[in-house]
């Protein structure tokens, strides 16, 4: 017998025993109508087999499933000895021959698949990407629908570094206007916008912006501006909004007179907001000139309640604010009647001190300047002092500066910067002919012991100026501060064994009595911000005055501020209602004095109560409360 068709025929009977055995299986699962015995195993080839395939296939159970959507009919291969050569059954020969038979056993088992699910609808707004390989297909989101409100999720970063994701959507008008901003805040010129470079890269960031012209953004920018001024009048219209203006006036290179006039005020979120509200050209620089001119503006801002206007010390400035008191006076809007209207700019003041103490410049500064503007001649010259720095084994990045004559301020910056670099400078004299030779003579070692005592006691009037000339923070609750440190530091130099230090305080403590030394010039409202914050109240101030003057005069210094933080309160009760809101407060205090009603101890206590409150005003009130003590004093924000 040949092996090969034993082999066939014992394979099929393989295969049917164990067709027979899978239909054993199923129908011990499934009930039917006839009772099916499921106790025991159906034998292979016995009765119970056969009954239980006959009952499955008479109720259905076996019958063959609908084909599935997606079948299709094969093309297999079928077994024909006599037609094609070498062919065995083990190695039958391939036909292209559709056969019901083997289409039915496709259908079976594409009937037992897990059918697919349905295409999502989010392919919709994906198409085949072009770029991607045949053999790798890949797909690319449709974003550029058409649909102008369609949004886009994008990254937003702040101004403290974090960031969110918020959807966008496009608008050629937001963008206009971010545009005009751009131009303004970057001080950029109007024709930026048709540059060549600049159209490139919008062409790639958004396609859809059309550009605008450099006469459109300068009417964006226009629109802008106006639309600024009209939010901001609204704000200076709003009842008790008060603002505090500072100016100053200059002339340029050219020969222009320049007025700037810049207006402080605090919003609604107790913020303190900065406006440049006016920046032109004056005649000159007279006091008519000047009043005027600050009268013409604030008409056309719409600003009546004028708290204070700092200026400086020209006399020209001080005649200017007398023609405002006077016109203010016929507004009948301002607090205490422009009482204390003129402040004067204690920075500019701190400023003509120095100088003053400066003016005869001493021979160790003169040399010093002399070496610095030496080595900055030439760059042949800084490229050598540089190589003797690296020999110093001098670890600092920065370079040595020259000062400025008419700021005193960068004569502490060059003493600073020339300090450092003392033993560079030691080298370059003994290796530089020319530079030891130079007209003045080179700094000796006593020349740099001098510059160090001079820094250093100019360090203390540089942090005083750099405290009190911040513009985005409140300060005027720090000039106190600094004024009695100024005060304290020109009575200890001007008893100082060092000549040099005390002629130098001496001159500037001249100086700064001719502003300061009277009492009584001095404007209250600087003792006033310090009694306003919770920190210090009255009690730091009048322990201020007991440690710079006599008990005369600090006296009268401690009456004056509270006589005047009395006045401030009463003025803005009159116009908060006359006072009612504090006497209901009053009366609501004194009904919860915790002791029970119709009691007549209740009512005496009630009684005591008012009349001890109602002859104290709020400002009494405040000032025997206890002061606040924050956890850090650097960080601590008198408005919030």
């Amino acid at each position: 017998m040949d092996i090969s068709a034993s082999l066939f025929r014992l394979t099929k009977g393989l295969l049917f025993v164990h067709f027979l055995l899978h239909l054993a299986v199923l129908a011990a699962d499934v009930p039917t109508s006839n009772e099916v015995p499921n106790e025991r195993t159906p034998e292979v080839g016995g009765e119970n087999v056969e009954s239980v395939v006959r009952s499955l296939t008479d109720s259905g159970a076996l019958t063959k499933p609908p084909p599935h959507p997606r079948s299709k009919k094969r093309k297999v291969g079928m077994t024909n000895v006599g037609a094609t050569s070498g062919a065995t059954p083990t190695n039958p020969a391939p036909s292209n021959v559709d056969t019901d038979e083997e289409d039915g056993k496709d259908e079976a088992n594409e009937g037992n698949r897990k059918p697919s699910r349905p295409r999502s609808w989010t392919w919709d707004h994906f198409a085949k990407d072009p770029k991607s390989k045949p053999s790798h297909p890949r797909a690319k989101y449709n974003w550029d629908s058409g649909d102008p409100s369609q949004t886009i999720l994008t990254f937003q970063q702040k101004k403290d570094g974090e960031g969110v994701f918020t959807a966008v959507t496009f608008d050629a008008e937001m963008c206009r206007k971010a545009l005009a901003r751009m131009i303004i805040v970057d001080e950029l010129l109007f024709k930026f916008v048709e540059g060549e470079g600049f159209r490139f890269y919008m062409s790639i960031v958004q396609p859809r912006f059309p550009l605008p012209g450099r006469i459109t953004v300068a009417k964006d920018c226009w629109n802008l501006y106006i639309s600024e001024k009209n939010r901001l009048k609204t704000v200076f219209k709003q009842p008790n909004q008060s603002v505090c203006l500072t100016t100053d006036c200059w002339t340029s290179v050219q020969n222009l007179n320049y007025m700037c006039l810049t207006a402080y005020y605090i919003d609604h979120d107790w913020k303190l907001q900065k406006r440049i509200i006016n920046f032109c050209l004056i005649k000159n620089h007279k006091r008519e000139t000047i009043g005027r001119k600050i009268e013409r503006c604030l008409l056309g801002w719409g600003i009546s309640r004028v708290f204070t206007i700092t200026v400086d010390n020209a006399s020209s400035n001080d005649t200017a604010i007398s023609y405002l008191r006077t016109r203010m006076e016929d507004w009948n809007l301002h607090p205490l009647k422009g009482e204390h209207l003129h402040l004067r700019c204690c920075a500019h003041i701190l400023n003509l001190v120095v100088n003053d103490g400066l003016k005869d410049m001493h021979e160790s500064i003169s040399k010093i300047r002399n070496a610095i503007r030496y080595v900055r001649a030439s760059p042949s010259r800084m490229n050598r002092f540089k190589n003797f720095i690296k020999e110093a084994r001098i670890q600092d990045k920065c370079t040595v500066q020259l000062d400025v004559p008419t700021r005193w301020n960068f004569t502490y910056t060059m003493l600073k910067s020339g300090l450092k670099f003392q033993k560079a400078f030691k080298r370059l004299g003994e290796r530089d002919t020319e530079y030891a030779l130079m007209q003045g003579g080179m700094p000796r070692n006593i020349d740099w012991d001098n510059a160090k005592h001079f820094m250093e006691f100019l360090k203390i009037f540089h942090d005083v100026t750099k405290s009190v000339s911040g513009s985005l923070l409140v300060t005027s609750s720090q000039y106190f501060h600094e004024f009695c440190k100024i005060l304290r530091v020109f009575n200890a130099s001007c008893g100082s064994r060092d000549p040099l230090l005390g002629s130098m305080a001496e001159r500037m403590k001249l100086k700064y009595d001719k502003y300061w030394g009277n009492i009584k010039n001095i404007n209250m409202m600087i003792f006033v911000a310090v009694v306003l914050d919770p920190r210090y109240k009255l009690k730091f101030v009048n322990f201020s005055f007991e440690k710079l003057y006599d008990k005369d005069d600090t006296d009268f210094l401690g009456a004056k501020v509270k006589e005047t933080f009395s006045k401030m309160f009463d003025c803005y009760v009159s116009a908060n209602n006359g006072g009612r809101l504090f006497t209901s407060a009053i009366m609501d205090g004194a009904s919860d004095v915790g002791v029970p009603d119709g009691d007549i101890a209740g009512d005496f206590f009630k009684e005591v109560y008012f009349h001890e409150i109602i002859n104290k005003n709020e400002v009494d009130l405040y000032l025997m409360d206890g002061i606040e003590k924050p956890h850090d004093q650097n960080t601590f924000d008198i408005l919030n």
